[in-house]
């Protein structure tokens, strides 16, 4: 079912300088001092393409999309930038220590083409909601430069492992690239240019948008667009097994923000005890326990102040703790309706539950509620089921880098 092709990437040449200073994270996880950082780094750092400061100035025909294409060009012409001069497929390894538990762990993926299928082929599964804004942003990018510079997140099923023995095959030799990223995380590149036997092993598998699902609809309307175009009916993806022991799920926790503050505690309390058992807790290592022994109950905490809560589902067996939280307590209790978290209009997001539950003791946040990680599974069922969960449900870590292959169309 899926089609994975070989391909011949432009990569950063020893011209551009260490590649430490010329790739990026995700161009949404970049803030504006990342932006900052990035373009200090050196004057090729991709993030000048990919997401590149705007000016008041900025018209028609001179504007951050017309700079991206003629960075891209430049780069080209000089030498900073190269293609490849055989199609290959790409092992990219990820070292890194996880979050909150401090284990340390090697997630195994490849870079490949991949081709852009409609959901309704049933090959290529998301599992979120898009939003139009960052669409319309990658569509002008990409109209402009014709090219993909970071890669689609994608999970295929190989319970097996029977490709993941070939990608620690190709690794075991020197890396092509490796690079350490400010989160501590090293990035690994191998090649490999005979790849007809991963093509054979992909050829049944359906794929899961992991991470990428606006950049995956972008490339859907740019080939929509362009149907003669050579190359528009691929994108570039990191394909990673979802049965692969590096594969983390981080939680994202919600803060709330922004509501009427009189009463507020003993309001929430007595009106999540309507669908909850609600029981204060001295510890988050009580919560922990909780969500060990929640089987398929939803188990959530919530933070308010220097206490600390769980809340049971009284009803709910089985079904997501994000969907639980954003129409029961959000939704609900609260009276945070869908337009309102899609708006993020008293909604923050955050990683890291000491970081969620500090928040609220310094009253940065009126409730952080605290949620146990998606599983894999779960993303898996609610896919293939052609379901979608709420935005921010999933927090894949880490993310991969952007800039160690650029696919340009031909």
């Amino acid at each position: 079912m899926a089609k994975i092709y070989p391909f011949q990437p432009y990569r950063y040449t020893a011209r551009a300088g260490p590649l430490g200073d010329l790739v990026t994270q995700p161009y949404d996880k970049i803030s504006p001092a990342m932006q900052a950082q990035y373009l200090a780094k050196s004057p090729y750092n991709l993030v000048r393409v990919i997401l590149g400061p705007r000016t008041p100035e900025d018209s028609a025909t001179g504007n951050v999309y017309t700079r991206a294409a003629a960075f891209l060009n430049e780069w080209i012409a000089s030498g900073i930038l190269a293609r490849d001069s055989e199609a290959a497929v790409f092992p990219y390894f990820q070292e890194f220590t996880v979050p909150d538990t401090g284990e340390r762990m090697v997630r195994k993926g490849f870079i490949a083409l991949g081709a852009v299928e409609d959901y309704s082929a049933r090959i290529v599964h998301r599992h979120e909601q898009t939003l139009s804004g960052p669409k319309k942003d990658r569509l002008e990018l990409l109209r402009h430069t014709h090219a993909h510079f970071g890669q689609l997140f994608m999970l295929y099923p190989d319970p097996a492992g029977a490709i993941d023995a070939l990608l620690d095959e190709a690794a075991a030799a020197a890396p092509l690239a490796e690079v350490t990223d400010e989160y501590g995380v090293i990035h690994r590149l191998w090649k490999i240019t005979g790849a007809d036997r991963i093509q054979e092993l992909m050829a049944d598998k359906k794929l899961v948008i992991a991470d990428g699902h606006h950049r995956y609809e972008t490339a859907l309307a740019f080939r929509n667009e362009n149907p003669d175009l050579p190359g528009a009916d691929r994108v570039m993806m990191t394909f990673i097994n979802m049965y692969s022991p590096g594969l983390q799920i981080l939680a994202t926790h919600r803060l709330v923000s922004g509501l009427p503050a009189e009463n507020l505690l003993a309001d929430f309390l007595n009106r999540a005890a309507q669908d909850f058992h609600v029981e204060e807790i001295p510890t988050l290592d009580r919560l922990k326990s909780a969500w060990d022994e929640s089987g398929d109950r939803t188990v959530i905490g919530a933070a308010i102040g220097d206490r600390l809560f769980l809340l049971e589902d009284r009803h709910a067996s089985g079904a997501l703790d994000v969907r639980i939280l954003h129409e029961g307590l959000l939704g609900k209790t609260l009276g945070i309706g869908e337009e309102a978290v899609r708006d993020e209009k008293h909604l923050r997001y955050i990683r890291g539950l000491d970081a969620a539950v500090e928040e609220a003791r310094q009253e940065k946040a009126q409730i952080a509620f605290l949620l146990k990680p998606t599983s894999i599974q779960q993303v898996a069922d609610t896919s293939f089921a052609g379901g979608v969960m709420p935005q921010k449900s999933t927090d894949f870590y880490p993310k991969v880098l952007t800039g160690l292959a650029i696919y340009k169309l031909k």
